[in-house]
């Protein structure tokens, strides 16, 4: 019964995901549909990191004689803010480690604004995720920046690989073991379905309102260039530095068994990410920034919603927690209200039982 069951979800998926891998009939079960999932996921990264990178050249020829006006500077921080917080906020803490619960349209929200991040869809982007905290820096993480050779070259070799190299040799994820929570609501499939859809919407959104506002195509062009595909370009590179600097560079307060980093540059420009040493000794927090110093925009966002009773359930590590995981047992710790342990990555029920 549980496989007979197991295989009517896998049929779902599929016809789910038929507009972006029409030819994936069991979510990886056999190796032809493997194959073709990974031949797609390659032919997707090429597009994912060359296109902005071919922009931001073709952005460098445009303002050499035309500049950059004003509203595609604002737009262009208003996308950045609106993508990057879908991708930490909601891609992330929410539907990665259910570090929160909040009403319908916030969580629909949230998963198009990070699917307008062109990170890749919803589920690829949680299974690698939990992949990657279940096995963190070993041979099994998808993008660990280490165990790829000793001295300068294999560092080079690593950074180069955690950062976007990992995208090119990815295998494909099993869904239905990483994410069958995920695969469960049918409002989070229907956005997975529709990402490519979404992606170019969000292209095209900030020229949409440059156009409203000034009435001009060139104000229309000027801002799809800055602030969809430059805006990209900046996204991804951030987004993607938590999985190369964040395991190479800073500080290491908490015992984790792995090597992340906290980076206070990467936290900034990533609204909270950077704090990464801190994300891996309590995964399912909501906050990341533990100490009153450590900025944390996607917790404030988080926060203010839980305000407004639009979010509840804030999962935070208590004290006791915090002084447990310390390298340095006298770590002033903020108290926070009593919440459920958040040792494990997932919640067991989602939680997989090996890395295959």
């Amino acid at each position: 019964m549980c496989l007979r069951r197991e295989r009517l979800v896998a049929r779902r998926f599929a016809s789910d995901l038929a507009s972006c891998a029409p030819r994936i009939k069991t979510n990886a079960l056999n190796s032809a549909a493997a194959s073709d999932a990974e031949r797609y996921e390659r032919r997707a990264a090429v597009v994912t990191i060359v296109t902005p990178f071919a922009a931001v050249f073709l952005a460098i020829w445009y303002f050499w004689g035309n500049g950059i006006s004003g509203l595609d500077l604002a737009l262009m921080a208003f996308m950045y803010t609106v993508t990057g917080l879908g991708i930490t906020v909601g891609f992330h803490r929410l539907f990665t480690h259910r570090s929160f619960e909040c009403v319908t349209p916030v969580r629909v929200a949230l998963a198009v604004a990070g699917s307008m991040s062109a990170q890749g869809p919803i589920l690829f982007w949680t299974a690698c995720h939990r992949r990657h905290h279940q096995c963190s820096d070993d041979v099994w993480d998808p993008h660990s920046p280490h165990n790829h050779g000793p001295g300068i070259a294999g560092v080079l070799m690593g950074c180069w690989h955690s950062h976007v190299g990992w995208m090119f040799n990815h295998k494909p994820e099993n869904y239905i073991r990483r994410v069958p929570d995920l695969i469960r609501d049918r409002r989070l499939m229907a956005i997975n379905r529709w990402y490519p859809a979404i992606v170019i919407g969000g292209l095209l959104l900030p020229g949409v309102i440059a156009l409203a506002i000034t009435g001009r195509w060139a104000a229309f062009g000027s801002a799809v260039l800055w602030a969809g595909f430059v805006r990209l370009f900046l996204g991804h590179h951030t987004t993607w530095s938590i999985n190369s600097v964040c395991h190479l560079f800073g500080g290491s307060p908490y015992e984790t068994g792995d090597r992340s980093r906290n980076n206070g540059v990467c936290a900034l420009l990533t609204f909270g990410e950077g704090w990464h040493n801190n994300h891996h000794a309590f995964p399912t927090s909501a906050r990341h920034g533990l100490r009153w110093w450590q900025l944390d925009g996607s917790f404030i966002l988080i926060r203010t919603l839980a305000l407004v009773g639009l979010v509840w359930n804030v999962r935070l590590p208590s004290p006791e927690q915090l002084e447990a995981r310390s390298f340095r047992p006298q770590l002033d710790a903020e108290v926070v209200a009593a919440n459920p342990p958040v040792d494990d990555v997932v919640p067991p029920s989602v939680r997989p039982t090996s890395p295959a």
